[in-house]
């Protein structure tokens, strides 16, 4: 069974989450740069190569009312980018997973100032869970 990768999509970086073998429990990646679409593109092939990703989960910023924001565009044009891997795309809602990931980082001792990256690949391992625990048997 392979796995499925969680993405939070910025303009400036992209966190990524791994759920595990079972795809039971999501667990922060790594966060990458973003330098350029083309760059991003190969580096998440890389990531789903290495991986045995099945599945995109990546992260659809909506607002609280339930509507689009400008970056709400900017994810659905880079999920069309992204549909170039030939891997099965879903969307997660994923209001307020950067105040989640600060806030469990905060309990975690971890200091959230100057830690983006951190930031980032803990949020879209909340979007990941979310995803898998709404598609758990």
């Amino acid at each position: 069974m392979g796995r499925a990768l969680g993405i939070d999509f910025g303009t400036k970086r992209v966190g990524l989450a791994l759920s595990d073998r079972s795809n039971i429990i999501a667990s922060p990646y790594r966060t990458l740069n973003y330098v350029s679409e083309k760059d991003l593109i190969t580096q998440l092939e890389t990531v789903v190569s290495e991986n045995n990703i099945e599945i995109l989960v990546l992260g659809l910023p909506i607002n609280m009312k339930g509507e689009d924001t400008v970056q709400t565009k900017k994810v659905r044009n880079f999920k069309e980018i992204l549909s170039t891997l030939q891997i099965p795309i879903v969307f997660e809602d994923e209001r307020l997973s950067s105040v989640s990931a600060i806030n469990s980082l905060i309990l975690q001792n971890v200091k959230t100032g100057h830690n983006k990256p951190e930031i980032d690949k803990t949020a879209a391992a909340i979007i990941l869970q979310q995803y898998l625990d709404k598609n758990s048997n």
